[in-house]
C-alpha cells in the first residue's frame, strides 16, 4: 500500500566511471508498463479525464460568475469576501452536481465485469436497471465535501488577487 520513494540502483555499468543509473520505482512501472503494453498505455483514460476537467472547470467558473452577478443584485450583498463565499459555495454544489453522473459512469465502466459490461451503453443500462436514474448521483455527499473546500478557496483567493492587481494599478 506504501510507495517506496528510495531510488534503487540498476545492474548495468558500462565502465568503472560511468555513475550508477537510479531508478524510482514510478520510472521502473512506466517503463514496465511501456515495454509490456505499448506506449498507448500510458495515455489511456486521457479522454474520460479530459471531458471530467471540462465539466468541472465549466460549470464552476459559469456558476460562480452567475451566482456572484445575481447576489450583487440584491440589496443584501455588496461585493466582498461574503459575497464571493457565498457564490463560490454555490459553485461548487452545481460543479459537484453536474461531474456527479460522469465520476460514476466512469467507475461503474472502470470496475464493470460481466454480461452487459462490454459498453457504456450496456453499463448505463444495467445500472439504471438495477438501481435507477439516481445511480448517478451515488457518492454525491462525499464529492461534494472533497470539492467545496477547494472551490471556495479557489474563487476567494481569486477575489483576493483580483483585488490586489487594482490596487496597484490604482483602480481601487
Amino acid at each position: 500500500m506504501t510507495h517506496d520513494t528510495k531510488p534503487h540502483e540498476t545492474p548495468r555499468h558500462a565502465s568503472r566511471h560511468e555513475t550508477p543509473r537510479l531508478e524510482t520505482p514510478r520510472h521502473a512501472t512506466k517503463t514496465q508498463m511501456v515495454r509490456e503494453e505499448g506506449p498507448s498505455a500510458l495515455v489511456r483514460g486521457v479522454g474520460p479525464n479530459v471531458f471530467r476537467s471540462v465539466l468541472m472547470n465549466s460549470s464552476q467558473l459559469a456558476s460562480y460568475d452567475f451566482f456572484k452577478s445575481e447576489l450583487l443584485k440584491t440589496p443584501y450583498f455588496t461585493d466582498n469576501i461574503l459575497c464571493h463565499f457565498t457564490a463560490s459555495f454555490a459553485a461548487g454544489t452545481v460543479a459537484t452536481t453536474v461531474c456527479s453522473p460522469a465520476d460514476v459512469l466512469k467507475s461503474r465502466i472502470m470496475n464493470a465485469s460481466g454480461p452487459g459490461s462490454g459498453s457504456t451503453i450496456g453499463v448505463i443500462r444495467a445500472s439504471l436497471a438495477a438501481d435507477g436514474p439516481m445511480f448517478m448521483f451515488k457518492g454525491w455527499v462525499p464529492a461534494w465535501m472533497r470539492l467545496q473546500p477547494t472551490t471556495i478557496l479557489i474563487f476567494l483567493t481569486l477575489e483576493q488577487l483580483k483585488r490586489a492587481v487594482d490596487w496597484k494599478r490604482g483602480d481601487l
